[in-house]
């Protein structure tokens, strides 16, 4: 009888990615199996990030939680995983004795040697080192069930931003070898994934090297994915301002695949502040990107991530980042409020902008976002866009769902057949949290969609 695994994931996509690899790792060396009820598992992993705010809070409530499970049940493995790991170490242990393993994000692909470990030296295992590249070589191939996919092409991140951990909890950028992502982009279109997603703390920052001696760029690597017999549609994140290069623009005149949206995080519209944060870049550098990109598309999204509230952020910085959100017209965002991460630059700074303030920013912020997401869904109605069928919708099993190129679940009428395929659905409703669609064949391009141009439409 198989072992059942739980995985609970906090954070980015990076971490879901990992979450994945640490499943797969786990069922190949131990023959593990995922499970999604806790309390029937006999390995539970926590999968923890470190970039907002209580973080460490959440991840000892939830082991209190599993503490009381493994009292009855005293042969479960209990391991803590991720930035959270990398940060605090052997202190998890001391703090919470009945954990097993702490393993940090670059040490998952040694689990089943601590899993040994645990199981026939009855010890407990901290690896919490930086080995880089060594982690990609010992994972196995990924599994996947579905039409989509994230593949991981660099971790970690150079640019020591002054309120970001990232760096102290990955370590410095590092890319995978481009043979080795273009190998893991063909097994998994052979399994049937049609979208691929490409993973990294500053993904537009990859250079990898190839086996004959070159360094592909990022802009390069996006041509060589799209190439790949099956993989019709291509995304990436998180990308940073300071990498983004004329060839990455170029890209978006010449490749198809790559999806009409871009996420492009700028955390303030203040030149002061983003001095202050490190970032490297002025607000109108930032548009400069935007507005040359939106030229080859002119239908593009865009989503950033802002962050409210930074030390010293007067009321004039804070109208530079709503001029800045008015002056491109975001479709979403992730907006937070500031709080100090342990052992950034910016913890040293005075946290002087008052709870409150910080609260109605934000909530002003978010609030002209969302307007602008519910004009660009109500201009979609009448259009026809290409979506990848992922399967049954949510609410109604009798209906089909999938998503636009900029991230927009439809759900329409249609055969469970359609399943992993591209269909032109004609756009009829657009509500809060989805659109909804009618499935339409090949139909000749109105004057109106021609205004509206992006590579989600299918000219006749």
């Amino acid at each position: 009888m198989s072992r059942k695994l739980y995985i609970h994931t906090f954070g980015c996509q990076m971490n879901e990615y990992d979450s994945s690899r640490m499943a797969d790792l786990l069922n190949e060396s131990h023959g593990y199996r995922r499970t999604d009820d806790v309390e029937d598992a006999d390995m539970v992993l926590l999968n923890t990030c470190s970039v907002r705010e209580k973080a460490q809070e959440k991840v000892f409530s939830t082991l209190g939680r599993w503490r009381r499970i493994k009292q009855r049940r005293g042969n479960l493995v209990i391991g803590v995983g991720g930035c959270v790991a990398s940060q605090e170490g052997r202190m998890i242990m001391e703090r919470a004795p009945y954990v097993d393993m702490v393993f940090g994000p670059q040490t998952l692909h040694r689990l089943p040697q601590m899993l040994d470990e645990v199981l026939e030296e009855h010890r407990a295992c901290v690896d919490v080192s930086f080995p880089e590249i060594e982690k990609f070589d010992n994972l196995p191939p990924p599994r996947v069930d579905g039409v989509k996919a994230f593949v991981s092409i660099m971790e970690g991140c150079s640019k020591y931003c002054s309120f970001c951990v990232v760096p102290y909890t990955r370590g410095t950028e590092f890319s995978r070898p481009f043979d080795d992502v273009i190998e893991e982009v063909v097994g998994l279109a052979e399994q049937g994934v049609r979208e691929i997603n490409l993973l990294g703390q500053n993904v537009n920052g990859y250079r990898g090297p190839t086996h004959d001696g070159r360094v592909v760029d990022f802009a390069e690597l996006l041509h060589y994915v799209a190439a790949v017999d099956g993989i019709d549609r291509l995304r990436y994140t998180t990308s940073h301002p300071i990498d983004f290069t004329d060839a990455l623009v170029d890209a978006y005149a010449a490749i198809p695949e790559l999806v009409s949206h871009l996420h492009l995080p700028v955390q303030s519209g203040s030149d002061r502040i983003l001095a202050l944060m490190k970032r490297g870049y002025t607000a109108e550098e930032y548009v400069h990107w935007i507005e040359r990109v939106r030229a080859h598309r002119p239908g593009i999204s865009f989503s950033s991530d802002f962050i409210v509230g930074f030390p010293g952020e007067s009321d004039e910085d804070f109208e530079a980042t709503m001029n800045l959100i008015e002056r491109v017209g975001y479709d979403h965002s992730f907006s937070f409020l500031y709080s100090p991460r342990p052992g950034t630059p910016a913890e040293q700074l005075p946290d002087d902008v008052g709870v409150e303030t910080k609260k109605a920013r934000l909530a002003r912020l978010q609030s002209t976002i969302l307007d602008s997401a519910n004009r660009i869904s109500a201009s979609m109605v009448g259009n026809v866009e290409k979506v990848l069928v992922e399967g049954p919708s949510r609410k109604d099993p009798a209906q089909q769902s999938g998503r636009t190129e900029n991230n927009r679940v439809v759900n329409f009428d249609g055969d469970a057949g359609l399943v992993g395929q591209f269909v032109d659905i004609l756009i009829t409703e657009a509500l809060p949290n989805s659109l909804r669609g009618r499935l339409v064949g090949d139909i000749p391009a109105t004057p109106r969609q021609i205004a509206n141009f992006s590579p989600t439409l299918k000219f006749a």
